[in-house]
């Protein structure tokens, strides 16, 4: 078994580049937008609107902020997993790494959306077609990643 901190940077990495793919390619080819545009908007959760408009800057500012969201809900995880016999039962069981991925998936996208960004964006959030999608592509490009990686 690899060492705790080689997990976490494995699970931390995966689900960055995991997750950043799938809303690259979902905001490219479904939303028909760009992923500069994407990747501001992240930026603009805590700086603000004026995010939307600073060019590759605030594109980049949006991806650390990703990388380092996508390590912080890793982390939680590995805590949560060292904690919690019933969780560690639950991934070591048939098809475990499946259970825990569908429920800390949309867990995360949830807190994320309901929870952590609506008070930067002083509006609740907006439960439509496109918050649906993140909430069952957070299984398999949030989720999944994270278990796998921390088991």
């Amino acid at each position: 078994m690899k060492r705790p901190l080689s997990r976490l940077l494995t699970a931390g990495v995966a689900t960055a580049i995991t997750d950043g793919l799938f809303s690259s390619v979902l905001n490219v080819a479904a939303y028909h937008s760009t992923v500069t545009r994407l990747w501001q908007g992240v930026a603009a959760v805590p700086l603000g609107p004026r995010a939307l408009d600073g060019g590759l800057r605030t594109a980049l500012i949006g991806v650390a902020l990703h990388v380092v969201v996508a390590f912080a809900w890793s982390t939680v995880f590995f805590v949560l997993l060292e904690r919690w016999s019933w969780l560690a039962r639950l991934v070591k069981s048939r098809y475990g790494t499946f259970k825990a991925a569908a429920l800390y998936g949309p867990f995360v996208w949830m807190a994320m959306s309901l929870i952590i960004i609506p008070p930067f964006l002083h509006r609740p959030p907006a439960i439509t077609y496109r918050w649906w999608v993140q909430f069952f592509g957070h299984i398999p490009f949030v989720g999944y990643p994270i278990v796998r990686t921390l088991k």
